[in-house]
């Protein structure tokens, strides 16, 4: 009582205040209970506990999880039946605990008796009247319904989609699936499955496995029924239900099936053009057949990532479809052929915890590579590498997490470069160095000998061992079991008295307990007379010097020519070592080595050699580099040489060139921005264009970027562009303009640049008069499906600088949780209480004490409510609604 009493002072005093009173009577209408489920939705997933984290004992074998539902798209619930079917593994069974986030539990029915059962809001623990015997199968049914807020995601009209493309689609990973169905949620639990969905006629139903009946059951509905024989995770079971069009292919046996929003229908083609190819080529390079009956894949409106490898059925983004005339600067292949991999790599084998994700992430990035090699030559895999390894693993070496880690908090922090980018390097370290016939005969082995099992870095070890003879204890210890990546500085001499080519090579990165000193084998090569001779070495030390004899003085050496090792490299070459390498014909990765050195030297001779790179090199990405390194040197001559070379037949490169000579400030390039803006077909490459307008602030201009929002392209991409210049130029006087936008076209823009709108659109309104209309939308943004829409309005509202808006960015920074919505909307929150002048210090206090107090109050009820539970147990006996089905096997 005294709690209470405190908090009804503090806030009489704290909204007493005029400015108090304004917040609480203009944005209460937002803190109902409707909004309040809507934000739930978006709160991150409580934290898998403290320490370190392992997979769960096993007290059961779970053979079978049958799932009967019924979803109700109008109330966005679901109702029906789990079965579940498993037998004691090692000793005999009298509680068992299963997975069942806040299922509002009907009855349980079960063929061995049952006690009594016991829900709270995160398990059903099932006790049962005798211990079940090792080994005997028992079949427990459960009746639910739940109106969950993850797991089973809806996209109708009244969340804001098109009518026709209504449909729900579910999401397993880590650990959603207990949101519609209850289980054992953890990824070395495997089953088989079946899905029995009901839904209104016309509506198409698609889970794991085959299909085996679909039959009408009156009022205009339908009943189909998938079933899964083959065992796999409960994170990758999946349903996907609603309004689709349907396209088809085959490879050998394996029909693929291709379903998409009818509004999409027209472009989905584009996103499928590789499957079949993908798939013939995984057979072929894994050496094990597709090891599943069929593969369907789903677009889905605002998936929450980009694409889900559930067990046959694949879902993707919608923003994964594309449009032609953006040529080849958007593409689903690299989305097609991850997803894919995970069918070997994730479905089939299958990380047994968190810890171990790598083994799905980092085969199923490193997969996607070696497709782009079989499709597109070995230059599109070393630059795949390279750009992993330079956008994200080097710049992150210093981080003090190895791949295998256990000391997260939750499991999604393991989703991170280590899994996906740094482990697709390790196997291709892998395969550089084992060779690629005994990389595959390990691989296969390694997949033969655990297939429909859950595995740990240990076995992949093991099986590369077998087959090769190697050891291999030291390279997974540093690269999987420790941290970081090497920092290598390498200087090379020629000394021409004894013939020697003396190349130092020294560690430099910080060597601790979680990052050692690297072994590394790899090689040096000298190009004589345009001759490479390759030399091989093995570094160990911190700083070792190699001398190598040669015939004569070589005219470019090259270390790590066949680019096998993750390290960051520091080589400071002379100039005209550069120059003759930044030619050098058949060593894609010396030619952009060098482009990219270039850029520290504004010679004229340099420009030149840049230009003719841009122009001529056979390879897109080198020719892309040469683009960066002709700004970054910046001069009239490096300025000529990229307007010189705007006529591209690879749009990646001229769109690259059209947004490095954007970064000049110059009336020519704005002359000839607004000529791509006018002329060029590609809509991403105008857009580019259009964001680099902003810098200008003629009339002229600004009539053109107003212009460009009204431009048709698919995903609305040339207005999203329009309205980010409109910010990048401040111009208050159209900020009504993109208001009006945003309201009327949600649907047409993808969430990132949605997101990224709203963001822009409270900057432009941040000193108006009257932020309200700003105010009012971005707080209903903060229902939106899209979880990157929500974060984009609640940074908005940070941005907006509108006191009024605290409380309803408070609903979220109060929930449990970590995940972006509360991380964004506590610190919008500080920002805008920081930034309010005329908010006194001690109603900024109170406010605080304020918040702390009503969760210190909400803590001690929680202990209230328990105790009271307690005490109410021990005075009455329970009752359960609990049976006993016929057929028991005890």
């Amino acid at each position: 009582m005294r709690i209470r009493s405190t908090i009804a002072l503090l806030a009489f005093l704290l909204f007493s205040a005029p400015l108090a009173l304004a917040i609480d009577e203009n944005i209460c209408r937002y803190c109902g209970r409707d909004h309040a489920a809507e934000a739930a939705a978006a709160a991150a997933a409580s934290t898998d506990g403290t320490g370190r984290k392992y997979a769960p004992d096993r007290l059961v074998d779970v053979l079978n999880i049958k799932i009967d539902v019924v979803p109700d798209f109008e109330k966005r619930t679901v109702s029906g039946t789990t079965t579940l079917t498993f037998a004691p593994i090692s000793k005999p069974v009298e509680e068992l605990t299963l997975d069942a986030e806040k299922l509002d539990i009907e009855k349980v029915e079960s063929s061995a008796p049952l006690a009594d059962y016991v829900v709270t809001d995160h398990h059903l623990v099932l006790l049962f009247a005798e211990p079940l015997k090792v080994g005997a199968k028992t079949e427990v049914a459960i009746t639910y319904s739940a109106e969950p807020k993850k797991g089973l995601y809806f996209r109708t009209p009244e969340l804001g989609y098109p009518e026709e493309d209504t449909h729900i689609w579910t999401q397993g990973q880590t650990h959603e699936a207990p949101h519609w169905f209850p289980c054992f949620d953890y990824p070395n639990e495997r089953s088989t499955t079946e899905v029995i969905c009901t839904v209104p006629q016309g509506m198409k139903v698609v889970s794991n496995g085959k299909i085996v009946s679909d039959e009408t059951t009156g009022d205009d509905m339908h009943r189909v029924h998938w079933v899964q024989d083959k065992p796999h995770a409960s994170y990758l079971v999946a349903l996907v239900a609603g309004k689709f069009e349907k396209l088809e292919d085959q490879h050998k046996d394996v029909k693929l099936g291709f379903y998409t929003q009818p509004t999409l229908a027209e472009h989905a083609p584009n996103a499928f053009l590789d499957t079949r190819t993908i798939m013939a080529f995984y057979e072929e390079e894994i050496g094990i057949p597709f090891p599943w009956d069929k593969y369907d894949q789903a677009t889905i409106r605002d998936f929450n990532s980009g694409g889900m490898e559930n067990t046959t059925i694949t879902t993707l983004y919608h923003g994964t479809i594309w449009a032609k005339e953006t040529e080849n600067i958007y593409s689903s292949r690299n989305l097609d052929a991850h997803e894919m991999a995970h069918q070997w790599f994730g479905d089939y084998v299958t990380c047994e915890d968190w810890a171990h994700l790598w083994l799905n992430e980092g085969f199923a990035t490193y997969y996607t590579h070696l497709y782009n090699e079989h499709k597109l030559g070995r230059d599109e895999l070393l630059y795949g590498l390279y750009r992993d390894a330079t956008g994200r693993v080097l710049p992150a070496s210093d981080d003090p997490r190895p791949i295998v880690f256990r000391g997260y908090d939750n499991a999604w922090e393991q989703f991170d470069f280590r899994a996906y980018p740094k482990g697709s390097w390790v196997l291709h370290m892998l395969r550089s160095q084992l060779g690629v016939d005994l990389y595959r005969a390990g691989i296969k082995h390694y997949l033969e000998t655990n297939g429909q099992s859950s595995v740990v870095t240990s076995d992949l070890m093991a099986a590369l061992e077998e087959v090769s003879g190697r050891e291999l204890d030291q390279f997974f210890d540093q690269w999987v079991y420790g941290a970081g990546s090497p920092k290598l500085k390498v200087s090379y001499k020629w000394l021409p008295k004894e013939k020697l080519a003396r190349v130092t090579v020294e560690q430099t990165h910080k060597v601790d307990d979680n990052t050692g000193l690297f072994q590394i084998p790899t090689k040096l090569r000298f190009v004589i007379d345009g001759h490479p001779v390759d030399h091989e070495i093995e570094i160990e030390d911190k700083k070792h010097e190699f001398y190598v004899p040669l015939a004569a003085q070589p005219e470019v050496v090259r270390f790590d020519p066949e680019y096998s090792v993750l390290a960051e490299v520091d080589f400071d070459k002379p100039q005209n070592m550069l120059e003759k390498q930044i030619v050098l014909e058949g060593d894609m990765m010396g030619r952009l080595l060098a482009a990219k050195a270039l850029a520290k030297d504004d010679s004229q001779k340099s420009v030149g050699l840049l230009k003719e790179a841009l122009n001529s090199d056979e390879f897109y990405g080198v020719r892309i580099t040469a683009a960066n390194s002709l700004q970054d040197i910046g001069t009239d001559e490096a300025y000529d040489a990229l307007t010189a070379s705007l006529d591209q037949s690879d749009a990646r490169v001229r769109q690259e060139v059209v947004e490095q000579v954007g970064k000049f400030y110059r009336p020519e390039s704005l002359e000839l921005l607004q000529g791509v803006v006018a002329n060029e077909a590609n809509p991403a490459i105008v857009a580019t264009a259009i964001r680099s307008l902003s810098k200008y602030p003629a009339d002229d201009v600004r009539n053109l970027i107003v212009e460009s929002m009204d431009r048709d392209s698919f995903n609305n991409r040339i207005a999203a562009a329009a309205i980010q210049s409109l910010g990048q130029t401040g111009d208050v006087q159209l900020r009504g303009k993109v208001l009006s936008k945003l309201k009327a076209d949600r649907q047409e823009f993808t969430d990132r640049d949605y997101a990224s709108a709203l963001e822009t659109l409270a900057k432009l309104w941040k000193d108006a008069d009257d932020k309200e209309p700003v105010r009012v939308m971005l707080v209903e943004c903060l229902r939106d499906p899209a979880r990157r829409v929500r974060v984009g309005a609640i940074e908005g509202l940070g941005a907006l600088g509108d006191p009024q808006a605290i409380p309803a960015l408070q609903t979220f920074a109060d929930r449990e949780g970590n995940g972006r919505d509360q991380t964004a909307a506590k610190d919008a929150v500080k920002k805008l209480t920081e930034d309010a002048p005329f908010v006194p210090r001690e109603v900024r206090e109170l406010r605080r004490l304020v918040s702390e107090l009503k969760k210190e109050q909400a803590s001690l009820q929680k202990e209230v409510d328990t105790l009271k539970a307690k005490t109410e147990a021990k005075q009455n006996t329970p009752t359960a609604e609990v049976s006993t089905k016929a057929g028991s096997d005890q």
